[in-house]
């Protein structure tokens, strides 16, 4: 296939994606106001800047990487994933890593062995914890708080006075309450997972079937990351007592659950290309993002499940071949 071809292929999938993301864009905006926005343009900003400096460092054409619009779609993973809110700087250097590290360091499009949206947050992740757990609750700011708040201008609003801990983060530290108790009285917990995030993971999860629908991905590992997420959260379901874990219905719409099966699981690059091992792909990230929210030292753990099971995937590859030789 000609190289113009490949590239309006890669532009239009890219396209694709980032309409499937719109339902749950639109639902943070929803929830989340002048936060989201601004996390949207700093990472957008920050990816189409970095892409362009780093191809002409390399003096490579930019305008055709440029219009491949995969820098896009890592910087909407990003401003997504990141907290609303957070300081100017947090999403700037998050995608500057997403795109030098994770993407150009290895060679560009197509070679990068890491998924790069999720290595620029597991970057900040680890560097900056503190502005990392400050997750908005259902309080908005105005423009003006907002700005404040972003851009480190004096505030009299504390962040105190709007954060909250999230479902995850107040499941994992209970220590009394029973489970009823907790979607009763803790303000992070909604109908049957985390308040708002519900709504977050149906969006995703109706953009993410689009793209199975249209044929972007095949099903294999957002099935295999839903499935053994769902069978071990049932699995460790101990019902509604104070040391429950959390029912598998809870596990399936809280957190980042749906954008990391249909979204992140799938990027084409850093995943599997055969079928079975993109299945044990999927199942792989399922079981580490349950362990981590489990007994792990972080509430969600989506990117540093993708991480790991990245550096499976030539044994996974392997072992799919060594399968495939078998029963042919």
């Amino acid at each position: 296939m000609p190289a113009t071809d490949l590239s309006e292929r890669l532009r239009s999938t890219m396209l694709l994606v980032l309409l499937a993301c719109l339902p749950g864009v639109l639902t943070l905006l929803w929830q989340h106001g002048w936060g989201l926005l601004f996390n949207l343009l700093l990472c957008t900003g920050t990816a189409l800047a970095c892409e362009a400096l780093l191809l002409k460092l390399q003096q490579r054409p930019v305008r055709p990487s440029l219009n491949d619009a995969s820098a896009l779609v890592s910087a909407t993973l990003l401003a997504v994933a990141l907290p609303a809110y957070a300081p100017w700087w947090v999403p700037v250097i998050a995608t500057a890593s997403a795109i030098g590290l994770g993407k150009h360091l290895y060679g560009g499009m197509g070679k990068n062995p890491f998924n790069p949206a999720m290595l620029g947050y597991a970057v900040v992740l680890l560097a900056f914890a503190q502005p990392m757990t400050q997750w908005p609750g259902a309080h908005l700011l105005d423009l003006g708080s907002s700005l404040q708040q972003v851009f480190g201008w004096s505030s009299s609003e504390q962040p105190d006075a709007w954060v909250q801990a999230t479902l995850l983060d107040g499941l994992r530290n209970n220590r009394s309450l029973t489970v009823d108790e907790l979607f009763s009285s803790h303000p992070g917990f909604g109908h049957w997972g985390g308040k708002g995030s519900e709504w977050v993971n149906l969006a995703f999860l109706l953009g993410g079937l689009l793209l199975l629908q249209r044929k972007v991905f095949s099903w294999h590992a957002p099935v295999g990351l839903l499935g053994s997420l769902f069978v071990l959260s049932l699995l460790f379901w101990n019902g509604s007592g104070s040391d429950s874990n959390g029912s598998p219905l809870l596990h399936l719409f809280s957190g980042s659950t749906m954008l990391a099966a249909f979204f992140i699981a799938t990027e084409p690059v850093s995943s599997p290309k055969s079928p079975q091992a993109r299945l044990a792909f999927g199942i792989g990230m399922g079981m580490l993002i349950y362990l981590i929210r489990t007994w792990g030292s972080y509430p969600d753990g989506t990117a540093f499940a993708v991480l790991l099971m990245n550096l499976c995937v030539p044994a996974l590859e392997r072992w799919a071949e060594r399968r495939q030789g078998l029963q042919s």
